[in-house]
């Protein structure tokens, strides 16, 4: 069998085409013409009023923290395990991360660890929606109100997740999502930012050119600012993956179900979870191992390899990596987060990409049996 690979798209005729006419027709007076299908479509189907296509989610992100004002000597709470572009911009403003627990369940942000790691200085939370599951979005929305606190929802992972009959994204005072080559939903590399306050938004679309105020002056800039921008080419393939979002999403589901089925027997191993009134699009299918099998991630994923597998770890707590290991909040951090280092250590993503066959699935449960059996 060829090498699985962690991840891969599901590319049709369909983005072809969109994309070979951007290329040839997107440019000067219709430069944007891609860009305004891909926002006005991305919004509808989220449920939000305005979207703005970015070079990514993490910038989008970052446009989120500026846009609300955070700044120096700011605290903005981030749960611990996530990848580090939930985090790093919060340092690009001058703010600090404060790292919070995650539930051992759904794997994204305690509620209650939300709400102990609140200070004076608190001034947002960015909850993640970790591999196409959804927190207590309930409990963290009420906390933030009582407390004063802007809520920026990290759905990089979660297309097509739903939380109570809403779609992610549509949580909170901005929203952000990826669209990086791995996601459900991909234009190689992107993101997209949304929200429902105007006046947010026109800040982020200040922000996002270069400081110049829409309809001023030829090059009149009156603050420094930024360059993020999609290009045509990548608006042509988003808004043409958007229009096969559901096919994609149950795709996702379907190969969740494929690995569940194949290791329905495996005792002692947990996979991705669904708590009631959430639909979990399962970005990543992944795996924890329990503590009897004394099997690190690391070497699981060596093992794997050697079978022709390849995977993922779990995303390391990231008060444990080396980018924050040095700060004060992150020793707190790794004295207090139970859940994230009794995850963490066993977890494992294993192969998602859209391309998968269940014959392929069922060769990596095969030999993740196997691995443990020895």
């Amino acid at each position: 069998m060829e090498r699985i690979s962690v991840s891969g798209p599901w590319i049709t005729q369909k983005e072809i085409d969109y994309v070979t006419d951007a290329v040839t027709n997107a440019w000067y007076g219709n430069a944007n013409m891609y860009h305004a299908k891909f926002e006005t479509a991305f919004a509808e189907y989220v449920g939000r009023r305005y979207a703005m296509a970015l070079p990514s989610c993490t910038s989008a992100l970052h446009l989120a923290l500026l846009s609300l004002g955070v700044k120096a000597g700011d605290e903005v709470i981030v749960p611990e395990i996530t990848w580090i572009a939930s985090s790093a911009p919060i340092s690009y403003v001058g703010a600090q991360p404060v790292f919070a627990d995650v539930d051992k369940d759904s794997w994204c942000l305690d509620a209650n660890s939300f709400l102990e790691n609140i200070t004076p200085r608190t001034k947002a939370v960015i909850v993640v929606n970790l591999y196409g599951n959804m927190p207590d979005m309930d409990a963290i929305l009420e906390i933030a109100q009582s407390h004063g606190i802007q809520v920026i929802e990290d759905a990089a992972e979660s297309i097509g997740s739903e939380y109570q009959g809403k779609k992610a994204g549509s949580f909170g005072s901005l929203s952000t999502f990826s669209f990086h080559g791995s996601k459900t939903l991909t234009t190689g590399e992107g993101g997209m930012l949304l929200t429902d306050d105007e006046e947010l938004y026109q800040r982020c679309r200040f922000l996002q050119d270069h400081g110049r105020k829409p309809g001023d002056k030829l090059f009149w800039n009156t603050e420094v600012a930024h360059k993020y921008k999609m290009s045509s080419m990548q608006a042509a393939l988003g808004l043409a993956q958007l229009e096969r979002v559901e096919e994609l999403v149950e795709r996702k589901r379907e190969i969740f179900h494929w690995y569940q089925q194949g290791l329905m027997d495996v005792e002692g191993i947990t996979l991705n979870r669904e708590a009631l009134g959430v639909k979990n699009t399962y970005w990543m299918v992944s795996v924890l191992f329990d503590k009897r099998w004394q099997l690190a991630k690391e070497e699981a994923m060596n093992r794997l390899s050697e079978k022709g597998i390849d995977c993922r770890p779990l995303f390391y707590p990231l008060s444990s990596i080396p980018a924050y290991a040095e700060m004060p909040q992150a020793a707190l951090a790794r004295a207090r987060n139970c859940n994230a280092y009794e995850i963490a250590p066993s977890g494992l993503n294993l192969p998602s990409g859209l391309n998968l066959s269940r014959e392929k699935v069922e060769y990596v449960c095969e030999s993740l049996q196997e691995i443990l059996g020895s």
